[in-house]
């Protein structure tokens, strides 16, 4: 055989136990639970075989020509040859990759990315191709996915009714928390709520429960506090929010009153027992009753003038003499015979003016001005009681009055109808370094247009009488990047949204005063 011929059948039997030597690890894998041992040693090369003379004759090559035998079949229960021990260095990769011959020195070997820390592994199923690792629960992102609706119980001690409702088709995570008001403590939580006391007014105390709403359905809660003192109304808004508590979803509140009891209807008194009235009818009477005893004594007084002997002439015989005789008068009236000239008549009896008596007038003008000084005094009473002496005053320039109202409670203005749910703000560092405070606040647009408001015309008042406005970049990093100022409110429509402010010292807000526009004179909400 030429020499030639027979370099590439060595060459061809060294490709082909390369080949082979391969194909081993892939097929042969170590058992996950066999202990690590020493990474193994790679075979050494098969020597190239030597160049020999021909035989004469075209003869089989001398032995030191011949070609290498196949390598040895591996013991049964034993390691492949060349195959990698358990923990050594996988297949393909750069441990290999530096014992392979087939490999150059100093050549790269390109690797797959690493898996990211804490990321779940794919898990392979029955059929061998790895399925996608669980996802969390889809967090409701839809505006009105998630709604809630509070009721006050008819209990003697405040009670009150949560149902939070999942419209949406995926499970969501929530965060239900309820403010518990000043003075009062939770005696009732259901479905596992956690209750906490309030630690000042930088932390109110609240109810928080920690729940996954099922999908189109309906969660309901229950909460009693304890009793307050008599005749007090209680305000205990609830939100829901998302799982880390960043993002209300829906807010909102109820007033327990009072008990079963109901109040007592006041019903206006009979037209005939108000006091103008009355008056008027005592008036009436003294006036009649006055005028009548003028007349009785007036006609006494005709009766006892019209009798004898009161200077008029008397009636009988003397009436029967002729007129002109004996014993007519000499001022009669009546012509004296054997006179030429007549008579003057004689002078009638001198009567006196008629006036009513002293008594009489000072018991009309009496009866008169007790009726006007009633009438006066009732009228003032009237108009005093409808003063309204919780009005604070306003600038002629802002339109409406000033509502002020407790957290909780919806107050409106001319455009807006605010409702404070909930301020907490941030533990200070120092007494002299910034914190912020935040405030869920429902914004209602009352009226047929879309409205906007500013972030500067929102205000927190210290305890010292400063303020603060609504710090409108801390607001947009709460609301997820959202410019909740920029953005006009929709006629009829409502937002809830978190409001932050950022103070300066340890002290917290006492009041927060919200508007709508320059010129409203706005709500004013009492910070507990």
């Amino acid at each position: 055989m030429p020499a030639s011929r027979r370099h590439h059948r060595a060459l061809a039997v060294l490709v082909n136990c390369l080949g082979v030597l391969a194909a081993v690890p892939a097929v042969h894998h170590p058992a996950p639970h066999a202990a690590p041992v020493a990474a193994a040693v790679p075979a050494p090369e098969p020597p190239a075989p030597e160049p020999a003379a021909p035989a004469p004759g075209g003869a089989a090559p001398a032995p030191g020509g011949a070609a290498p035998a196949a390598p040895a079949a591996p013991e049964p229960g034993g390691p492949a040859p060349n195959a990698p021990a358990p923990g050594g260095p996988v297949p393909g990769g750069p441990a290999a990759a530096a014992t392979d011959p087939t490999v150059p020195t100093g050549a790269a070997v390109p690797t797959g990315p690493a898996a990211p820390a804490g990321s779940a592994a794919p898990r392979a199923n029955r059929s061998g191709t790895a399925s996608p690792p669980s996802r969390p629960l889809v967090r409701a992102i839809a505006p009105g996915a998630v709604t809630v609706a509070v009721s006050p119980a008819r209990t003697p001690a405040p009670g009150y009714r949560i149902d939070v409702r999942n419209a949406s088709g995926t499970p969501v995570p929530a965060t239900v928390r309820q403010e518990v008001p000043d003075g009062t403590r939770a005696t009732t939580v259901t479905a596992g709520g956690t209750a906490t006391r309030a630690a000042g007014r930088a932390t109110p105390g609240e109810i928080t429960w920690q729940l996954t709403l099922p999908a189109r359905s309906t969660t309901t809660l229950h909460t009693a506090l304890s009793i307050p003192p008599p005749g007090r109304a209680v305000t205990a808004p609830a939100c829901a929010l998302s799982e880390d508590g960043s993002q209300p979803y829906d807010c909102a509140t109820a007033t327990w009153s009072g008990g079963t009891v109901p109040a007592a209807s006041v019903t206006p008194a009979p037209t005939w027992r108000r006091t103008p009235v009355l008056l008027a009818a005592l008036t009436a009477a003294l006036v009649i009753t006055a005028g009548a005893l003028w007349w009785w004594q007036r006609g006494r007084r005709r009766r006892a003038t019209a009798s004898p002997g009161s200077g008029y002439p008397p009636a009988g015989p003397a009436r029967s003499a002729p007129a002109g005789g004996p014993g007519t008068p000499l001022y009669s009236g009546v012509p004296v015979r054997g006179s030429v000239y007549p008579q003057p008549a004689a002078p009638g009896p001198s009567r006196r003016r008629r006036t009513p008596p002293v008594w009489l007038a000072v018991g009309v003008a009496a009866a008169v001005l007790a009726g006007v000084v009633g009438a006066a005094a009732w009228t003032a009473t009237q108009r005093v009681a409808a003063i309204d002496t919780q009005k604070q005053p306003t600038s002629g320039a802002w339109v409406g009055q000033t509502v002020n109202g407790p957290i909780g409670a919806p107050l409106r203005e001319t455009a807006f109808e605010f409702t404070v749910y909930r301020v907490a703000c941030a533990a200070a560092a120092t007494a002299v370094s910034d914190r912020e405070c935040q405030a869920t606040v429902g914004v209602r647009n009352l009226t047929p247009e879309q409205q906007t408001w500013h972030g500067q015309l929102q205000r927190a008042y210290l305890p010292g009488g400063t303020w603060v406005s609504a710090d409108e970049a801390a607001t947009r990093a709460a609301n997820q990047g959202r410019d909740v100022f920029a953005e006009p409110v929709a006629a009829g429509s409502r937002k809830v949204l978190p409001l932050v402010f950022t103070v300066n010292g340890t002290d917290a807000p006492r009041q927060l005063e919200l508007r709508s526009g320059v010129f409203s004179a706005g709500v004013r909400v009492d910070v507990p």
